[in-house]
């Protein structure tokens, strides 16, 4: 099953501002979520903040948080940036 992935321009911006390194995982694991579904095991850190929330770490210092209802193909990245400011 094909997913719909979405950032929110408040994630984008702040990819934007990341290293080079962790702005091409984070396009990765964009591709993950979009062909493989939200639950990414295999992923670094990777665990459930709630029912419908997930993140997981780019690197050591930068993280991606995302959101899925169940029933839905929809995949909403709410926050990509460093680890300190993330929301959870």
């Amino acid at each position: 099953m094909i997913y719909t992935v979405t950032i929110t321009n408040r994630a984008r911006k702040a990819a934007a501002k990341m290293p080079r390194a962790e702005q091409e995982r984070l396009t990765k694991l964009l591709a993950n979520l979009r062909d493989f579904g939200p639950v990414r095991l295999d992923w670094p850190n990777y665990s459930k903040l709630g029912k419908n929330e997930h993140h997981c770490h780019l690197s050591y210092h930068w993280v991606a948080c995302w959101r899925h209802e169940q029933e839905t193909i929809e995949i909403e990245v709410y926050y990509a940036g460093s680890r300190e400011n993330a929301p959870y």
